[in-house]
């Protein structure tokens, strides 16, 4: 779990030529561009919200920002600061906060390890795996494992 942290919407507008021209707040100065973003109930010059971290353009990166620790960052480098990681249940490797994983039951695994223990084989979308002893089995060595313990499905 995450600890606690601000997730807000970063908004794009228009600026419209009637309109007194908005302050930035990121630079102090009048925002008398096209577009301007509107995040944190403040308005932003394109350039000017951006990762504390990285220099990213938040507008750029999604329509998410995170803030914490008077930081506003994006999410990867919120994750990667803040985000809680944990170790592989194949490999017992550390998996950093902003890596995608995969996961059974309560275990997580890198992506390169969520494959059958026995025989190696990568697991494509929609492919069963089964998960036995804390062991990822492809459902061939699943069912061998079954007929050398006796207790195969019958088949009908």
């Amino acid at each position: 779990l995450l600890s606690s942290c601000c997730v807000s919407g970063i908004q794009m507008l228009s600026v419209q030529p009637d309109t007194k021209p908005k302050g930035c707040a990121g630079c102090n100065r009048k925002i008398k561009d096209r577009y301007l973003l509107k995040a944190l109930d403040k308005y932003w010059h394109e350039d000017c919200l951006k990762c504390a971290c990285c220099d990213c353009r938040l507008g750029e990166v999604g329509s998410t920002l995170y803030t914490k620790a008077n930081l506003i960052l994006c999410r990867r480098d919120y994750l990667r600061l803040f985000g809680v990681t944990g170790n592989c249940a194949a490999c017992s490797k550390l998996i950093p906060a902003f890596e995608m994983v995969m996961r059974a039951k309560d275990n997580v695994y890198h992506l390169d390890c969520f494959a059958c223990q026995l025989c190696n084989q990568r697991f494509c979308v929609g492919d069963k795996f089964f998960l036995k002893n804390n062991m990822i089995l492809c459902q061939t060595d699943y069912e061998e494992g079954l007929m050398k313990e006796g207790y195969a499905p019958q088949v009908r």
